[in-house]
């Protein structure tokens, strides 16, 4: 691969995931600030879940058959840009929720088209493709201590929207100059089945597939609370205006274990990793639910940085799990599958149950017993794990090339 692409990919990924890392993180804090209440920030949150619901239909009927995904790309980021900067204006939750829910369907599908405008220009995904993706990573640990320095005030996290317009922009216009990437399908005729990937549904006749299916999806639900109240949670134990320089360090270890997965895999196996991984979620959220205020701010700081194992253990570790159970046929249909299961159905859920539970614990403006939120999430968590070790018996030890 030209020093000059991998510069573009490079580039493609960082932009991709500062654009959402911007706003996504102290979107709560944002909503708190124009009268939001916490199930309605779980509804904001949820847009992410239907967009990725929504997503397989636009790449399987559009990007797949009639245009080359650089330029579907710049058109969703362009359109993206001004939702963005629209939604920046909004002064209540009525006006803003169906601006975000219309970008979040335009921008979930742009995930699966930068992935696909890397795979056509690598020759060995599985040794270069981590190389590039890791940029994403960066973007979004950039975009959190940017959005730190600037020490935007709640009323002012408007900006953040702003930010992400202004780089949205200049995504949409970058990916027209990225190489081509044509479609796969055109000429040819898609089913719904198709785009759904159900013929990957034959994989659920495994017990064990069956069992990392639903585990999957559950483990997503504790998930959803992480992304909708670390927050402002760590606003609220550190007494920060701004935690987002703070959250960045999950990030900071998602991207030091990314360089180590490969390490563990072979140390390990599939369900040792999986298992890791889980237990994580569920020893995360005790630190978290015994992290209250400055005094165990260190336990606070040891459930971000778990994130990397959370992340790396349980979703890498499952997409290729997934990938190797699917073999070449039906590879495409079974990651749709997983990714409608987890970041669509499982965390959609996740998010209306974090909404819920924040309503319950809530005490006053922006106040709320975080003990009782957090011991939920960790206790959902360590079901998952005990489910998984029962039932999951795979003997195989997958290896990373």
């Amino acid at each position: 691969m030209k020093l000059t692409t991998r510069i573009q990919l490079s580039l493609m990924m960082f932009l991709e995931f500062f654009i959402w890392g911007a706003w996504f993180v102290t979107m709560n804090s944002y909503l708190s600030s124009i009268g939001a209440s916490p199930s309605q920030i779980g509804l904001a949150y949820g847009t992410q879940a239907l967009g990725a619901i929504i997503a397989p239909f636009i790449i399987g009927l559009i990007a797949d058959r009639f245009f080359s995904a650089q330029h579907i790309l710049g058109v969703l980021h362009i359109a993206g840009a001004a939702l963005m900067y629209y939604a920046s204006g909004r002064p209540d939750f009525q006006s803003f929720y169906p601006i975000i829910l219309i970008y979040m369907i335009l921008y979930m599908p742009t995930l699966a088209l930068v992935n696909a405008v890397s795979f056509r220009q690598l020759s060995s995904p599985e040794k270069q493709f981590s190389l590039i993706r890791v940029f994403g990573t960066i973007g979004w640990i950039v975009a959190g201590l940017l959005v730190g320095w600037l020490a935007w005030k709640e009323k002012d996290l408007s900006n953040t929207f702003v930010l992400a317009s202004a780089t949205s922009a200049l995504l949409g216009l970058f990916s027209f100059f990225l190489p081509n990437t044509p479609p796969p399908k055109k000429g040819k005729s898609t089913s719904i089945g198709d785009i759904l990937g159900l013929d990957a549904l034959k994989l659920l006749k495994d017990k064990n597939f069956a069992v990392f299916f639903i585990a999957s999806m559950l483990i997503c639900i504790p998930l959803a609370f992480y992304y909708q109240n670390a927050e402002a949670f760590v606003k609220h134990s550190l007494n920060v205006n701004n935690a987002a320089a703070q959250m960045s360090l999950g990030q900071m270890s998602e991207t030091v274990f990314m360089f180590l997965m490969p390490l563990f895999f072979l140390r390990f196996g599939v369900k040792k990793m999986l298992l890791f991984g889980m237990a994580a979620w569920a020893l995360r959220y005790l630190l978290f639910g015994y992290a209250d205020g400055n005094a165990n701010a260190w336990m606070l700081y040891g459930g971000i940085l778990l994130h990397g194992i959370c992340y790396d253990f349980f979703f890498v570790t499952g997409q290729i799990y997934t990938d190797e159970r699917a073999g070449e046929r039906i590879r495409s249909s079974a990651q749709g599958m997983i990714t409608l299961a987890t970041y669509g159905v499982g965390m959609f859920i996740g998010f209306w149950v974090a909404g819920q539970i924040g309503e319950h614990y809530k005490i006053g403006e922006n106040e709320f017993i975080w003990k009782n939120i957090w011991l939920i999430p960790a206790s959902i968590a360590a079901f998952v794990l005990l489910l998984f070790m029962i039932f999951f018996k795979d003997p195989k030890k997958l290896t990373v090339k």
